[in-house]
């Protein structure tokens, strides 16, 4: 029965395994499940909507709430939302950049995979064509209808003479 903390992968060698102390244990591709979902997500005209209608809000309620209730000032160009803007933009463009490059080492594996799978393919090919062509000149080598029954009519004409011969030798 396999553990679920087991560190050991049947890829790596033994004796190469890289622990740190600072690793979790449990699911090793959570964070990149989670990057692959937030570069999915800010890619959707739901998040555009979604962002678009949140910066409205903040405008409108910044700018027309009474005085008392703002808090990210007209006069220094919203600040705060810019901040909020800029802290968004800063951590979006890594986590979409570490999902690119997941994206990127799972099409090499695929791009491995169809080439080996395409050389396999083309060997199998080859295996049949000549096997197609030793059957064709297998075929070649085998007798026709019209040879065997020539060969039998020779043979019956043969055994006719031979009838004959016997019926005179027979007779004299």
């Amino acid at each position: 029965m396999a553990r679920a903390d087991d560190d050991r992968r049947f890829e790596t060698p033994k004796g190469m395994l890289r622990s740190s102390p600072f690793r979790l244990s449990g699911d090793r591709d959570r964070f990149g499940r989670f990057t692959e979902w937030v570069a999915r997500a800010m890619g959707t005209p739901w998040f555009l909507l979604g962002l678009t209608v949140f910066c409205v809000a903040w405008l409108m309620w910044n700018s027309y709430a009474p005085e008392d209730w703002r808090f990210d000032s007209q006069a220094f160009g919203f600040t705060v939302l810019t901040l909020i803007l800029s802290l968004q933009a800063s951590y979006a463009a890594p986590l979409i950049l570490l999902a690119q490059n997941r994206q990127d080492d799972r099409d090499r594996v695929q791009i491995q995979q169809d080439r080996q799978r395409a050389e396999r393919n083309l060997a199998d090919t080859e295996y049949l064509a000549r096997e197609v062509v030793a059957l064709r000149l297998a075929v070649k080598e085998l007798a026709s209808k019209e040879f065997i029954r020539q060969e039998l009519r020779q043979i019956l004409d043969e055994l006719d003479r031979r009838d004959e011969e016997e019926a005179e030798h027979a007779a004299s």
